[in-house]
């Protein structure tokens, strides 16, 4: 990356948003601002669930054809790519999109459980003759299916629908995917390498195969869900959550020479990976990542934080070092999406300062104060359920 003296200025154009608040950027203001939540606490009981609100998924992916082959992840993050170029005056600017930049973080595609449920009952039942796997996975699997189930397939799906077609690169890796996208595309644009890129992420997370799978490892909230702060004892963990997110981001001259206005500065993205073996380690990780941003400690902060025990407890023992800086958790509004919980806070914090104010807090524990300045800087916060620890910086453009 060039040094400060030549690195070049990012800017944050557009911002594609839908989850279970709602769909664009007016509705979720509006739900924040009145600390609406939208929590399925039956479907999938005892696990709540934050649903994805209904979406006319035609006004952003106009070909049946091509909606009835993706799978529910990746409609929601088709969509929201798709209202991240609508906002940054990109649809149909077959010139810009044409060498547009995109990545992507996703998780591992999703299952038929059906399919899978009988091949599980087959086994468990000994009626499992000799090739029987292979005979239930070639009749039982259309081939779209399949094709639902690569990751990279989201980014394929977005370059089809919305004509992204410069290089594309997919992250895998759960919280830590999201981060890594960000600090990747940043360091891409800063170093003259990309001009503009199209960067996010999509989680479905009404799927019972992944409520199973984070239950086993004993992450997922059981029964009231509770302010991500109010988590504790043996009420820990987090409930999914469904939402895309997508930012575009270019460089300064890039957006002016188009006439783009920016929402926000993406200055810094920064990220480690703690050795969670001994009490503290990710404190301390979070330390050492926040002194490399370089701003005092009363920094506003918009974290991702899980509610998953371990890591959250961490969490709280930095913020005690920042008493003063305004914390918002959105974990309590949208729930956890993963690969996208890290792009949902730099979505919010670009608002934000667009804005000229923090989004209310909703909490009961007083680890969220209320504030009436106008931020200029906001920190954004991502510290994995599992693995890997991140930090971005957000500011405002001078007028």
């Amino acid at each position: 990356m060039n040094d400060k003296t030549t690195a070049r200025e990012v800017w944050i154009t557009g911002i594609g948003l839908a989850s279970s608040l709602g769909e664009g950027l007016d509705e979720h203001w509006d739900a924040l601002q009145a600390r609406r939540i939208n929590v399925d606490e039956t479907t999938f009981a005892p696990y709540p669930v934050h649903p994805i609100v209904k979406l006319n998924y035609d006004a952003q992916i106009p070909k049946k054809g091509d909606l009835r082959q993706m799978e529910s992840w990746q409609r929601i993050g088709t969509y929201a790519a798709g209202l991240a170029l609508e906002g940054a005056g990109l649809k149909g600017n077959t010139d810009i999109l044409s060498r547009m930049d995109m990545i992507v973080a996703a998780g591992g595609g999703e299952r038929d459980l059906a399919v899978d449920a009988t091949v599980l009952n087959d086994q468990a039942q000994g009626n499992a003759a000799p090739g029987a796997l292979n005979e239930r996975l070639m009749g039982g699997l259309r081939p779209t299916l399949f094709l639902a189930q690569l990751s990279n397939l989201l980014a394929g799906n977005i370059s089809i629908v919305h004509g992204v077609t410069g290089s594309s690169r997919t992250f895998m890796g759960e919280e830590a995917a999201g981060t890594d996208a960000f600090r990747i595309a940043l360091a891409r644009i800063v170093s003259g390498q990309s001009d503009i890129a199209l960067v996010g992420a999509a989680h479905n997370g009404e799927r019972k195969d992944l409520l199973m799978l984070y239950e086993f490892g004993d992450f997922a909230l059981k029964g009231k869900a509770t302010p991500v702060w109010a988590r504790n004892g043996e009420a820990t963990g987090f409930a999914l959550g469904s939402g895309g997110v997508f930012l575009v981001i270019e460089s300064k001259e890039h957006a002016q020479a188009r006439g783009a206005k920016p929402f926000a500065r993406l200055s810094q993205v920064v990220a480690d990976h703690a050795r969670r073996t001994v009490p503290g380690n990710v404190t301390a990780v979070l330390d050492a990542l926040w002194a490399k941003l370089g701003v005092p400690t009363d920094t506003p902060i918009i974290t991702g934080a899980t509610g998953a025990a371990y890591p959250t407890d961490e969490e709280r023992a930095f913020l005690k070092k920042h008493a003063n800086a305004p914390v918002r958790g959105h974990a309590t509004s949208f729930g956890h999406l993963m690969e996208a919980q890290l792009p949902l806070g730099l979505a919010l914090a670009a608002l934000s300062i667009a804005k000229g104010k923090l989004f209310a807090a909703n909490d009961s524990t007083g680890v969220e104060i209320e504030s009436a300045a106008s931020p200029s800087q906001i920190v954004v916060i991502g510290i994995g359920h599992w693995r890997g620890e991140g930090m971005a910086l957000v500011e405002r453009v001078p007028a």
